[in-house]
């Protein structure tokens, strides 16, 4: 990530005494505060909705002696999509990029103890989502106007449906549409040996990356049969009962028999 001065990236310790690399801000104390921190470029990967998890801490205002009135417990997330990689340290990206804000973040729990080791850790988690994206990538922005918090760690994923194999046919991998309540149309090819029935074949992947409402189905050629609902089988050969007696030699013992 890149940062205005204000944001200051320090070793610390999550809340099960691992160490790690965190970025952290606390100007509480002087008032007008817009302290950025940026994410390199982050190429969508064809995904239409993504999903931004933030894992942090936020001091108590109310701890901190003759803080003035400006200072918060909450911070903004944005997001600004591109093409191609544009931020630099030096360039005016920082202050003049038409962000979209996604939403402002606030804290369940914010600390307010110091013990001998250091802050006592109450992280918080928060997950948000936005979309739709249509360009190559995006960046992420983090605002500060006034908090006491360390940003812990940021995951940024999307949802898809996986490849499946479901009433005789193969739905390719589906990623999820620009609305969490949005369902995507995938068509179903046939398995090997197998033929559309009935209106044509698919399924709905929905928001949350799952399959659901079938529509039409596949079934075993004649000649196959079912095996585990995902293949067909070829049948095995028997011969008929009449066609062994009508073909089975028997030599006499004796004359007359």
């Amino acid at each position: 990530m890149d940062s205005l001065v204000q944001w200051e990236e320090v070793s610390g310790y999550d809340e099960n005494l691992n160490t790690i690399r965190t970025y952290q801000v606390c100007n509480v104390f002087e008032p007008n505060q817009n302290n950025w921190l940026l994410t390199t470029f982050i190429n969508r990967r064809g995904a239409h909705r993504i999903y931004t998890e933030m894992r942090f801490t936020v001091r108590d205002c109310s701890s901190l002696p003759n803080v003035p009135g400006s200072c918060k417990e909450t911070f903004n997330l944005y997001y600004y999509e591109t093409d191609s990689v544009i931020a630099t340290k030096k360039s005016a990206f920082w202050s003049e990029a038409p962000y979209l804000k996604v939403d402002t973040i606030a804290a369940d729990e914010s600390f307010s103890q110091v013990d001998f080791g250091g802050r006592l850790m109450k992280v918080n988690t928060e997950v948000r989502s936005f979309g739709p994206l249509t360009r190559n990538g995006f960046y992420l922005a983090f605002q500060d106007y006034g908090a006491c918090m360390s940003l812990l760690s940021v995951r940024v994923f999307f949802k898809k449906c996986p490849s499946i194999v479901q009433n005789f046919a193969v739905f390719p991998e589906t990623m999820t549409g620009a609305e969490s309540t949005s369902l995507v149309i995938a068509r179903g090819t046939c398995i090997p040996n197998a033929e559309e029935v009935d209106v044509p074949i698919k399924l709905y992947c929905n928001g949350d990356g799952e399959w659901m409402v079938p529509i039409g189905r596949c079934t075993c050629k004649p000649g196959y049969e079912p095996e585990n609902s995902v293949a067909c089988k070829a049948h095995d050969f028997f011969l008929p009962f009449t066609f062994l007696l009508q073909h089975l030699s028997v030599k006499c013992p004796a004359p007359g028999c």
